[in-house]
């Protein structure tokens, strides 16, 4: 693509779908540039329809900045159909179904252990909240830095019960985000990325939130180098991909995967599985609180209609296979429990 017809990527860095997609269109060597929300360069460009970062701006037929794309998951798969070389997805359809399945749970349960620390543990939020206002207001005085950061950790701290974080589920989100390291780390033995020795959309799905789980935030971080110094090379590893070679001979063998993916597959069963379908339920009912057990222990929150979005997207994804290909997939997540969000699809 000529220089001229260049995407934007606008977001800012502490944002964990920021850093997704930023990673994401460095490893694909896509021709844009990242803009800062909030900068006068962000302001000239074509306003968003939803509240989200990032977004992606993109050039139409005559190359002149229109076509606005939100939400991190529908912009990688947009890249993937303007621009088909080098595609992150895998060509495979199972797999690339297995890759939705990593990406979601990326985008949605270890956001939730992003959340939870940052959010409910006192020196996170006290670092992340200090630092937040300047990454959009970076010669702001530093008396409204401490104005801003106190409302910003207030603002994000009564979010609090819609992503699910509080004295019931807390223990059950740090358990996972310890299991999830132990069982990353021994999958990283094998093969250096989720799906073999490319990444895909699953990966950087989990970079990103673990660029604040094992990189900025004091508190899982500390975990994270107690259970797995590796985490913290993979995730800086992960910033910039673009010098990797690849090709479509890299992605597991999915009908002779390592036991570790299946481990993998078994700690989003565990935990993220049980809750997109409580949390569908919910929202299907119109009740004002998903209540269910993860893990064998009690679960409480505030239903997110967006989740329940999240597992339609993916059971739509899921019957679109052939018949073949959704037997591969059963067979891969059978007896992990993630089987259990396409019952009945």
């Amino acid at each position: 693509m000529p220089e001229d017809r260049d995407f934007r990527v606008v977001g800012v860095g502490a944002s964990p779908y920021t850093r997704k997609l930023r990673a994401a269109a460095r490893f694909r060597r896509l021709p844009f540039r990242f803009v800062v929300a909030g900068s006068k360069e962000a302001n000239a460009l074509p306003a968003r329809s939803l509240p989200l970062f990032p977004y992606l701006v993109a050039p139409d037929a005559d190359g002149a900045l229109t076509q606005v794309q939100s939400d991190s998951t529908p912009i990688l798969t947009f890249l993937d159909e303007a621009c088909p070389q080098r595609l992150l997805r895998p060509a495979d359809a199972a797999l690339r179904l297995l890759d939705l399945l990593i990406e979601d749970y990326g985008d949605e349960w270890l956001s939730k252990c992003m959340f939870h620390y940052r959010w409910s543990c006192a020196p996170d939020t006290e670092r992340a909240s200090a630092y937040l206002p300047y990454t959009t207001a970076m010669q702001i005085a530093p008396e409204l830095g401490v104005q801003a950061a106190a409302g910003f950790a207030a603002r994000q701290i009564s979010r609090i019960g819609v992503v699910g974080s509080n004295a019931m589920t807390g223990p059950v989100i740090e358990a996972s985000w310890r299991r999830f390291l132990e069982v990353f780390d021994a999958h990283l033995q094998n093969q250096p990325f989720l799906l073999g020795r490319r990444p895909g959309a699953g990966d950087f799905a989990c970079y990103g939130q673990m660029t604040m789980l094992v990189i900025t935030d004091p508190t899982p971080a500390a975990v994270a180098f107690e259970v797995s110094p590796r985490a913290y090379a993979w995730t800086e590893r992960c910033e910039d991909l673009s010098g990797l070679d690849v090709s479509e001979g890299d992605w597991i063998d999915l009908e002779d995967p390592p036991e570790t993916f299946r481990a993998l597959l078994t700690e989003m069963g565990r935990v993220y599985a049980p809750f997109m379908l409580a949390n569908a339920d919910a929202v299907a009912r119109g009740a004002e609180q998903v209540i269910c057990e993860i893990d064998g222990q009690p679960w409480r929150q505030d239903p997110f209609v967006y989740q329940a979005k999240c597992l339609r997207w993916l059971r739509e994804a899921y019957l679109a296979l052939t018949p073949t290909d959704r037997g591969r997939v059963d067979a891969v997540l059978a007896g992990t429990g993630c089987e259990t969000l396409f019952v009945g699809a």
